[in-house]
C-alpha cells in the first residue's frame, strides 16, 4: 500500500468513527444520564459473575490502560517503528504527541457532555469524574492502535498473532470497566469509536506530511559498489586491460 492509499485509509476510518461518535454523543445527551440500551443488562450481568478472584483479575488488566503503562508503550511503539536511532526517537515523540493531545481531547468532551457513572455501589474499582467517553478505554485502544501500527510497519506479512493479542488488550480494557462496575457499556463503546477517530486523523496527518524515509529509513547501499556498477556497464566485459 503507497503512502496516499495509507493516508485515505486512515482518514476514512477515521471520519468513520468520528461521525459514529457524534451520533453516540447526541443521543448520550439527550438521555440526560439515563442508561441506554443494554447498560443495564452489561452491569446485572456483571454483578451476577464477578467473584473475587475475578475481580481482581479485571483489576490488573484495568490497571494497565491508565497511569506510566500506556505512555512506555507508546515510547516503545516508537522504537519498534524508527529504523535508525534518530527516527525511534521521533517516532516516539510523535506516539507520545498523539496520545497525549487525544487524552487532552477526551478531557473536554467528557466535561461537555457530563455524563454519571453507575451507582457507586456497584463499583469494584475505583474511579473518578465524568464518565463519557471512558479513560481507560480510550488511552488503551490509542496505545494498542499505536504499537499496532509499529508492529505493521516493521513485519507486516508475519506478525498477525502478535497484532491480535495486542488488539485483544485493547478491547479487554474497555470491558474490565464495565464488568467492575464503575462505566456502563457504551461509555466503553466511545472510547473505542473516539480512540479510533483520533488515530485516524493523527495516521492521516503523519502519513501526508512527514517525509517517505521517516520510518522506512534511506535505502541500503549495495555490498559492493564497485562490482555493482560494473554490472550495469555490460560493454565491459570481456575488455582486456590496456598493455
Amino acid at each position: 500500500m503507497n503512502r496516499r492509499d495509507a493516508a485515505d485509509l486512515a482518514g476514512t476510518v477515521g471520519l468513520g468513527a468520528w461521525v459514529a461518535f457524534g451520533v453516540l454523543t447526541m443521543v448520550v445527551i439527550g438521555q440526560d444520564g439515563a442508561q441506554l440500551w443494554s447498560d443495564d443488562g452489561f452491569l446485572a450481568w456483571s454483578l451476577g459473575h464477578r467473584p473475587d478472584v475475578a475481580g481482581a483479575r479485571a483489576r490488573g488488566v484495568t490497571d494497565t490502560g491508565s497511569g506510566a503503562v500506556p505512555y512506555i508503550l507508546a515510547v516503545l511503539a516508537g522504537m519498534v517503528a524508527g529504523r535508525t536511532v534518530r527516527r525511534r526517537m521521533g517516532a516516539a515523540a510523535l506516539g507520545l504527541a498523539c496520545l497525549g493531545a487525544g487524552q487532552a481531547l477526551r478531557y473536554g468532551v467528557m466535561e461537555a457532555v457530563q455524563r454519571p457513572r453507575p451507582a457507586r455501589a456497584d463499583w469494584a474499582a475505583s474511579a473518578g469524574g465524568w464518565a463519557f467517553p471512558s479513560g481507560h478505554t480510550t488511552t488503551a485502544a490509542l496505545t494498542a492502535g499505536l504499537l499496532i501500527v509499529a508492529v505493521s510497519l516493521r513485519a507486516p506479512h508475519s506478525a498477525t498473532p502478535l497484532r491480535v493479542v495486542i488488539g485483544c488488550w485493547g478491547v479487554l480494557v474497555g470491558l474490565s470497566r464495565v464488568y467492575l462496575g464503575v462505566h456502563w457499556f457504551t461509555h466503553a463503546i466511545g472510547g473505542w469509536l473516539f480512540a479510533t477517530g483520533w488515530l485516524g486523523v493523527c495516521l492521516y496527518a503523519m502519513t501526508r506530511w512527514l517525509p517517505a524515509s521517516f520510518v522506512s529509513g534511506p535505502p541500503h547501499a549495495p555490498d559492493n559498489p564497485s562490482e555493482d556498477h560494473a554490472s550495469q556497464d555490460p560493454g565491459r566485459r570481456g575488455r582486456s586491460r590496456p598493455a
